[in-house]
């Protein structure tokens, strides 16, 4: 039984640079905040912090992939640890943005003033 050794050199680099792209990006878009993104809105949110939460998220994915060897696995055990982790951030999103709506809405139409 022979196990040769492999190098993953060549992997490492592609999923640092792929991640320093993105990263790039976000710091780009970050810096720059071009005006169709910051102040067109969709489900309560303007689309460049849609585009951050899903890079970010894409992020999250790839390390998981790439770095836990989450690849290799069989896709039962994929789904069994990215489904929950996906249904979380999503539950958690919903329930920020609705809570943030609500309060700005109190603070909108009401003789509560900001005081933070």
């Amino acid at each position: 039984m022979s196990d040769a050794h492999v190098s993953n050199t060549k992997r490492i680099w592609f999923v640092f640079g792929l991640l320093s792209v993105v990263t790039t990006v976000e710091v780009f878009l970050g810096i720059v905040k071009p005006e169709a993104l910051h102040l067109n809105h969709f489900l309560g949110m303007n689309l460049l912090n849609w585009i951050f939460y899903i890079l970010t998220i894409f992020k999250a994915y790839y390390i998981v992939w790439a770095f836990m060897h989450m690849e290799g696995e069989k896709s039962s055990l994929r789904t069994a640890v990215v489904a929950p982790v996906i249904f979380l951030v999503l539950y958690l999103l919903f329930i920020l943005l609705t809570e943030a709506i609500y309060i700005f809405e109190v603070f909108k139409n009401s003789t509560i003033k900001w005081n933070f």
